[in-house]
């Protein structure tokens, strides 16, 4: 257990206490803060608080911060697409077909088995046990680039460019039916399906905000092949905003239909591009992968129809 003493000063007066506790200790992500406070590892003069809490000039805090479960994912050598590495950050083409983080069932064979054993345990841990690492994740039938943060620091600062949407992400899919534009945007809130909890839906109802900009690459008749720009990254956004749109990802048998052509093993969509401020240097940096084999192939045969 690691404990932390704090005396509000002068400037921070009036700011709620889990904001003033993460600006105070940039390896610990406000989101941490706000776990930590409702688990009663935060007091206030001795006093258990609420998130809500307005710190006060000479509040004395006391925080106590769990030592770090001992991670019961075992490393796995699985090979890894490292496009970039440093002693903060690892940029990876991940594979079509692989699973980013373990779940109940499904304990090995992940990217974070891969990373464990490659890192040799040196990821952050912000995101607990299952997901040591992982700032970000892409659907298991998606590749492409990601980034995985190997500590708390290069975590706080990645996850705080994803919240303010400041993150360039471009994707490049293969939809059903012809566009007859050639560029546009998706504005639409993204919440689960009121039926099928398994999918996402353009809905109203416990929903968040998601746009997707969309232009079209080539056309092909029945198919068109895009690039996605995300504003937001929402669960399936890109899948569920063209689904809403008569435009379904070829192979996504979730959102699309249940018969699909080529004998593909899930939805062609590609992380293409990933464009980030480095947690450290504070350098932009962006990282592109090519497609994967399959997709190019795919895309060959469409043309030769």
């Amino acid at each position: 257990m690691q404990e932390y003493r704090l005396v509000v000063q002068e400037y921070g007066e009036g700011e709620r206490i889990d904001k003033y506790i993460s600006e105070q200790f940039e390896e610990y992500s406000r989101e941490y803060i706000k776990k930590l406070i409702i688990n009663g590892k935060v007091k206030v003069n001795d006093k258990d608080i609420k998130q809500n809490y307005k710190v006060k000039l000479n509040d004395e805090i006391f925080m106590n911060v769990p030592e770090p479960t001992e991670l019961e994912i075992l490393p796995e050598d699985i090979h890894l697409d490292i496009i970039y590495e440093d002693d903060d950050i690892i940029v990876i083409n991940k594979a079509q077909g692989m699973v980013v983080h373990p779940a109940p069932g499904n304990y090995t064979g992940t990217l974070v088995n891969a990373l464990l054993y490659h890192c040799k345990g040196n990821l952050s841990q912000i995101n607990g046990v299952l997901r040591p690492g992982i700032v970000h994740r892409i659907d298991k039938e998606t590749s492409g680039v990601m980034v995985v943060a190997k500590n708390n620091v290069a975590h706080t600062k990645l996850a705080e460019q994803f919240k303010e949407h400041t993150i360039n992400r471009k994707y490049h899919a293969i939809v059903y039916n012809n566009f007859i534009e050639d560029k546009g945007i998706i504005n639409l809130p993204i919440g689960r399906h009121p039926v099928d909890r398994i999918k996402m839906t353009v809905t109203d109802r416990n929903s968040r905000h998601a746009v997707t900009h969309y232009k079209v690459l080539e056309r092909f008749g029945d198919f068109t092949y895009i690039e996605c720009k995300l504003e937001t990254g929402r669960t399936h956004q890109i899948r569920a905003h063209m689904a809403h749109k008569k435009h379904p990802l070829l192979g996504d048998e979730v959102y699309g239909p249940s018969k699909q052509p080529y004998n593909l093993r899930g939805q062609t969509l590609h992380a293409k591009l990933l464009g980030f401020i480095h947690p450290k240097t504070n350098e932009y940096m962006v990282f592109e992968s090519e497609l994967p084999e399959y997709f190019m192939k795919l895309l060959d045969k469409i043309r030769a129809k």
